[in-house]
């Protein structure tokens, strides 16, 4: 959702604090806005549109200033304006404050500040926020008050005119992070912000309040008490890795890393001599429960699918798949004995979260697949499997999901192996085919241009079913998220069984069918849905396995890879169709790194 960056130190801050904008792009924005703390005023400069634009507001900007903040919006309360962007100021114009997040009392904060004679500029939830910090005491004091009153999730960033070279942080619900630098510091939603400035960081917890000066930093709670012990974390991620590299996008970028982050998902966790599977990471893991819950949203809800498949085949678990969402808001039969495997790219996924707090009151352990290293969600877990994907900056989540399914797959297979379904013979078969896939997901990368032919074909089509079932049935699903996400386009991922129970209704000349075939004992089924469609002239883009002539009689087109076991077919289908996605989205000239109305990490629901 919306980014925040901050900076105090000895350099000149707008550059910084732009600088830090454009590495937060990737959460989605509307509007852009800045805010720099001067020796005798705060200069505020905001507007709605991209900071490309937003730049040419700064271009006769003559401001001196060491210490600032900054923000992009991602519009929940009151439409994309000047107005309504971030920063926003107090009456008296001391204080400036931005804001990640819902207030969700804020109706009847506003309603009580403007009876006391508070003038609102704009209609949204934030600006109750620096309102209710005017008045006398100190500005922790009047933070220490304000928050007291507020409902929902925030991160805030806040200068203070009477408190010059200091920036204030606070968190609820919502991440921020402090760049620790020499002789600087700085304060973001996301570790990319300042990644090119340092890699030291301190993971800011709920309930914490933060001064943050050049010289160092003080951390508060609610209470205004002052704490201790928060260490400074050194992130493994280096700048160029959040850089495009010479790709047109970050997203196409990041499809090609798949099969080294494939690769370092699998480093130090597979023992082919040995048969085994190890993960450092759970310590006294138990194996007593007796089913396990999957909590996910979107992408990350696709691949717990074929982690419930996988652990009910390799290590015969009852399993099930909620959507986080869905979790949260009803009563789950869930207890002690239950284990729940949350699955989050950021670790701050608002509904993930609040699923995993629930899961947590009512007694369940909680194991978590996650990318970022100290995010909320990794905090608030008993285990946390790290899927080593690096930075993903593209809205649309690649090479994340591919090191996803690859964790649940190697959890599996290593609760399998614990709970003595699987022998070391099976394992090492299964595994050595697994290692194999980074060099057949590259094969299938150097193939690109068929793709890009494929799209220019197809990018006109309006509607587009995806079909499978099995394994590739969270593939279909997933393959026509990607495909509406960045390209606009209507896309329904279906298990090819329901066909005849309704969608079959849709087909014709002009609706294209992207289907996906595989090699068990429901094949085929799925031809049978092929020749169905092809009498009522429906369109077929078909993925099979290299020689599968049947298939290619039934399609119009055919994409092939590689033959390998039916479980690890996810792994080498979903690369063309991220590939297909990509190069649909091109064609028609969408924004594909930041579409439309989406963000990167969902932190307010």
């Amino acid at each position: 959702m919306c980014g925040i960056i901050g900076y105090v130190g000895e350099r000149p801050a707008l550059p910084l604090i732009l600088s830090g904008l454009k590495r937060l792009e990737y959460r989605g924005y509307d509007s852009v806005g800045i805010a720099l703390l001067g020796e005798e005023e705060i200069c505020v400069v905001k507007n709605k549109g991209r900071i490309r634009d937003f730049e040419l507001d700064l271009a006769d900007l003559n401001f001196p200033s060491f210490c600032g903040i900054g923000h992009t919006r991602w519009a929940t309360h009151g439409i994309p304006s000047r107005e309504n962007a971030h920063p926003h100021l107090d009456c008296a114009g001391g204080i400036a404050l931005v804001h990640n997040g819902i207030i969700e009392n804020y109706r009847s904060l506003r309603l009580c500040l403007s009876e006391d004679g508070h003038v609102f500029r704009s209609e949204t939830d934030s600006e109750v926020i620096v309102h209710l910090l005017e008045g006398e005491g100190t500005p922790l004091e009047r933070l220490v008050k304000a928050v007291g009153k507020l409902k929902g999730s925030f991160a805030l960033c806040i200068l203070f005119k009477e408190d010059p070279g200091a920036i204030y942080g606070v968190r609820m619900s919502s991440p921020l992070i402090l760049g620790v630098g020499n002789g600087e510091n700085f304060l973001a939603s996301d570790v990319p912000a300042f990644l090119q400035n340092t890699n030291r960081v301190v993971f800011i917890e709920d309930g914490e309040i933060v001064r943050v000066t050049r010289s160092g930093w003080e951390i508060f709670d609610f209470e205004g008490r002052k704490k201790s012990g928060s260490s400074v974390v050194t992130i493994p991620w280096d700048p160029v890795s959040a850089e495009k590299g010479g790709y047109k996008h970050f997203m196409l970028k990041e499809i090609h890393e798949q099969p080294q982050v494939f690769e370092d998902t699998l480093a130090g966790r597979v023992n082919l001599l040995e048969g085994q599977v190890y993960f450092e990471e759970l310590q006294e893991f138990p194996i007593d429960f007796e089913r396990v819950v999957i909590v996910a949203c979107g992408t990350a809800c696709h691949a717990g699918m074929l982690g419930r498949i996988f652990l009910e085949k390799f290590a015969r678990i009852p399993t099930e798949v909620d959507y986080a969402s869905e979790f949260r808001y009803r009563d789950p039969l869930v207890d002690s004995k239950t284990l729940v495997l949350s699955i989050s790219q950021s670790g701050e996924t608002a509904d993930t979260l609040a699923a995993v707090s629930l899961a947590r009151e009512k007694g369940c352990r909680v194991v978590s697949v996650c990318n970022v290293l100290g995010s909320s969600l990794t905090r608030i877990s008993d285990w946390v499997l790290y899927t080593r994907a690096g930075v993903e900056i593209s809205v649309a989540s690649t090479k994340a999901f591919l090191c996803q399914m690859a964790v649940l797959l190697l959890f599996a297979i290593y609760l399998g192996q614990h709970r003595g379904c699987l022998g070391k013979e099976e394992t090492r078969r299964l595994l050595e085919e697994l290692v194999t896939l980074p060099r057949l997901i590259r094969d299938i990368l150097e193939r690109e241009e068929d793709i890009c032919k494929l799209a220019k074909k197809f990018y006109l089509f309006r509607n587009f079913l995806y079909l499978g079932r099995g394994v590739l049935f969270p593939l279909a699903l997933e393959g026509a998220l990607k495909l509406k996400e960045i390209s606009y386009i209507h896309a329904e991922g279906l298990s090819a069984g329901e066909m005849k129970h309704g969608p079959i209704a849709l087909v014709e000349p002009d609706l294209a069918t992207f289907v996906l075939v595989g090699q068990d004992v429901v094949r085929s089924k799925i031809i049978g849905n092929m020749e169905e469609i092809k009498a009522r002239q429906g369109k077929i883009i078909a993925l099979c396995c290299f020689g599968d002539q049947e298939v290619a009689e039934q399609a119009d087109e055919v994409i092939y890879i590689p033959r390998v076991t039916e479980c690890l077919l996810p792994f080498l289908a979903i690369v063309p169709m991220q590939l297909f996605a990509y190069y649909v989205a091109l064609e028609k000239g969408c924004d594909i790194d930041q579409p439309r109305n989406l963000a990167k990490s969902v932190t307010v629901e």
